[in-house]
């Protein structure tokens, strides 16, 4: 009797070769393949092309291993979650991120559990949550795209430079040098000069927050021998923002800034407004460091404005935070405590490292007050925040806990307090 035609499969033998080759991809037998209504002996007749499986067998066995049910029905995704993919991900780019993330959600709707398309669109849903400052949310979701997807993390730049950077900010150190080295030995392996300058980039900046600077001197270094020419202009910008980065936590001003006008001065044009601004706050802080306050303000109200009202919260937060410090320098210390607080409690979640420093801020503030006692509890409070990721801004509030302490005749805390900011010192060079 002649096999019935199939409405849902573009051939027998193509549906076969496609289960086989997805089964052998995820290394599971026949037999661990199989499932109740679904025996090892119908699978290698499926696998032979003998036999056409239903939409929902195809649907399980997808799940099972890592595929949509139409990639082993006809070798291709629906139609219609590609199309709605490829705008999401344009909206994205165009940083219209309602309407991204809107379009990501219904593709995910319309995705298979397992689906390459439901990883690309948790990825995508996980660069929506980093540009509205949710880190962590954007781990939550990214993690899972990479959970789901039968393509490496490394494979995905995009979402790969968002992963690392969203450990990054919420304190995960090693989990954000072990994405980008990934993604990193991946590029050197494709020979891809840009992709490597890239990952090289944000690994230094990763070793840079972990107060490893000779390892990040050294990536810097090969990233500007393997730039392809300089001709990426936010490339080089980045590769100056590192090493003014870099020069300002080794306590180099006149470098850090030397390397942070650099930066602004490609950054201005172009059409990159987030990392324009986010130049403008590194040079303020910069220019703070040499007690320039009023050029820091003038930095800080120029970024502000290039982010507008719909900018990342993280980046404004972060702003107002050079601000603040602007401010104390000024002597406006009841503004810049007010600021100062309302910004630590922003950055909190989102970047607990600065939400520390936010702290530590009004703790200096309420000391140049004369409220001592508050002033000790907020300096205990950043050291809280900042013992997450310990470096120069704990060593510093250490520092001063324990000049409070032993003004208050409190030696014994005194001493516990210093012999922790000697062994930050030793193990993060700060």
């Amino acid at each position: 009797m002649p096999r019935r035609k199939s409405t849902h499969v573009d051939n027998p033998i193509e549906v076969g070769r496609r289960l086989r080759e997805a089964r052998e991809r995820a290394g599971l037998s026949q037999r661990q393949l199989s499932f109740p209504g679904c025996s090892p002996a119908y699978i290698s007749r499926i696998e032979a092309g003998d036999r056409i499986p239903s939409l929902q067998l195809l649907r399980e066995m997808g799940q099972r291993l890592g595929v949509s049910e139409d990639y082993l029905a006809t070798g291709h995704e629906r139609h219609e979650d590609a199309a709605r993919l490829v705008d999401a991900e344009l909206a994205l780019r165009l940083n219209e991120l309602d309407l991204a993330a809107k379009l990501y959600d219904e593709a995910l709707d319309g995705a298979d559990a397992t689906g390459d398309a439901r990883a690309r669109a948790l990825a995508g849903l996980g660069q929506v949550a980093f540009q509205r400052g949710d880190p962590r949310g954007a781990i939550e979701r990214i993690e899972a795209a990479r959970a789901s997807s039968r393509e490496r993390l490394a494979e995905q730049p995009a979402a790969a430079d968002t992963l690392g950077r969203a450990y990054a900010m919420v304190d995960e150190l090693d989990a954000s040098i072990a994405v980008f080295n990934e993604s990193l030995r991946a590029a050197e392996d494709r020979e891809d000069k840009v992709e490597y300058s890239r990952f090289a980039i944000l690994l230094a900046n990763a070793y840079i927050d972990a107060s490893n600077f000779n390892a990040a001197e050294q990536l810097l270094s090969r990233a500007l021998e393997a730039a392809p020419d300089s001709r990426d202009p936010i490339l080089r910008a980045r590769l100056y923002w590192s090493q003014s980065r870099l020069h300002t936590l080794q306590k180099h001003p006149t470098e850090a800034a030397r390397y942070a006008r650099r930066a602004l001065t490609i950054l201005e044009a172009t059409e990159h407004t987030e990392y324009t601004a986010r130049a403008h706050q590194l040079l303020a802080h910069i220019e703070l460091d040499r007690n320039n306050a009023q050029e820091a303000l003038h930095l800080v109200e120029h970024g502000l404005d290039l982010l507008g009202d719909g900018g990342n919260p993280v980046d404004r937060a972060l702003l107002r935070l050079e601000e603040a410090r602007a401010l104390v320098q000024l002597g406006e210390h009841e503004r810049a405590a007010s600021l100062a607080m309302e910004v630590a409690g922003l950055l909190k979640d989102a970047s607990p490292h600065d939400a520390g420093r936010g702290y530590a801020l009004v703790a200096q503030v309420h000391e140049q007050l004369g409220d001592r006692a508050r002033a000790l509890e907020l300096y205990e409070l950043a050291a809280e925040v900042l013992e997450a990721s310990p470096g120069r801004y704990l060593v510093e509030v250490y520092q001063r806990l324990a000049e409070l302490f032993e003004e208050d005749e409190r030696k014994e805390d005194a001493l516990n307090i210093l012999k922790k900011a000697v062994a930050v010192r030793a193990d993060h060079g700060s």
